[in-house]
């Protein structure tokens, strides 16, 4: 028999294609992933794997450029956020039925944050997409999923590795991949030494109501409004993922440097299943 895995999936953005890389490759060494639980990004790959999927996203994903990645951003004027993120879901209901969470042959459980009344949202039933959509409403940045006249954002917020909501089985193991592990040192490749990803975005949003954009005479020293708040979401998430796995000790822990890929880097889905793929054999070697 195939040794039964308690799948957890962090937030973390673009990152979030390095769990694909570490599901393919549970698979390959023979596990069975009886269930799941992920945060934003982590609730998105985990809910499309357990409704069965996952080859057709993929096959999606790679197929995106840098310029689809901006068409999909559905911008907003909203005081809540300046990306609707509706069009990237419409996209996904072309290859993925909606489902409800609760008839998916795998235990599946989705985390949103609840700011208004202080407590996380746990989907274990319900319409998967609705799940998935309040899951990664990056606070300021996507605007809030509405479920029940109640505004859900990023289950990043509140727990960005759900460990402690996923279904466990007797003798099975837990295998948790944490996107925001401390920076590796190395820095992203793909860096833009003039603006930060969200900066760009805002740009281009600027750029499409017409307002102009006064680009300055020499690199600023300090930070952007997208900075900090990109920065203060990432120092939070990198902390309580590091008090989560100290408190749960998973059997495997997959660890993926939060410098490794930004946020809204989806065109890179190769490189990025590539890492999941060879940071799961890394963690077994030295398991």
């Amino acid at each position: 028999m195939k040794q039964k895995v308690a799948l957890v999936l962090s937030s973390g953005g673009a990152r979030g294609l390095a769990h694909i890389g570490v599901i393919k490759e549970l698979e390959k060494h023979g596990y069975q992933i009886n269930s799941i639980a992920g945060s934003s990004i982590g609730a998105v790959i985990g809910g499309i794997y357990a409704a069965g999927y996952l080859d057709e996203y993929i096959n999606w994903m790679k197929k995106l450029h840098k310029l689809d990645v901006y068409k999909l951003m559905d911008f907003s004027i909203s005081t809540q956020g300046f990306i609707k993120g509706e069009k990237v879901f419409s996209e996904l209901k072309k290859f993925i039925p909606d489902m409800n969470i609760e008839d998916m042959d795998i235990s599946f459980a989705a985390l949103a944050a609840d700011p208004k009344n202080r407590k996380e949202k746990v989907f274990k039933s319900g319409s998967l997409f609705r799940a998935m959509r309040a899951s990664v409403a990056i606070p300021g940045v996507i605007l809030p999923g509405r479920v029940n006249d109640i505004d859900l954002v990023d289950g990043g917020v509140v727990n960005p590795l759900p460990i402690d909501h996923v279904q466990r089985a007797s003798g099975d193991v837990l295998v948790v991949v944490d996107l925001n592990a401390a920076p590796s040192g190395t820095g992203n490749k793909h860096k833009n030494d003039e603006h930060s990803s969200y900066q760009q975005i805002l740009n281009k949003l600027k750029k499409s109501l017409g307002v102009s954009i006064k680009e300055p005479l020499k690199k600023q020293s300090k930070l952007s409004y997208y900075d900090i708040l990109n920065n203060s979401v990432n120092l939070m998430q990198e902390k309580l993922s590091e008090l989560t796995i100290r408190i749960h000790k998973p059997d495997i822990l997959i660890k993926i440097p939060r410098d490794t890929c930004r946020t809204f880097e989806f065109y890179r889905s190769e490189e990025m299943i590539k890492t999941g793929r060879e940071k799961f054999i890394k963690a077994i070697e030295n398991k």
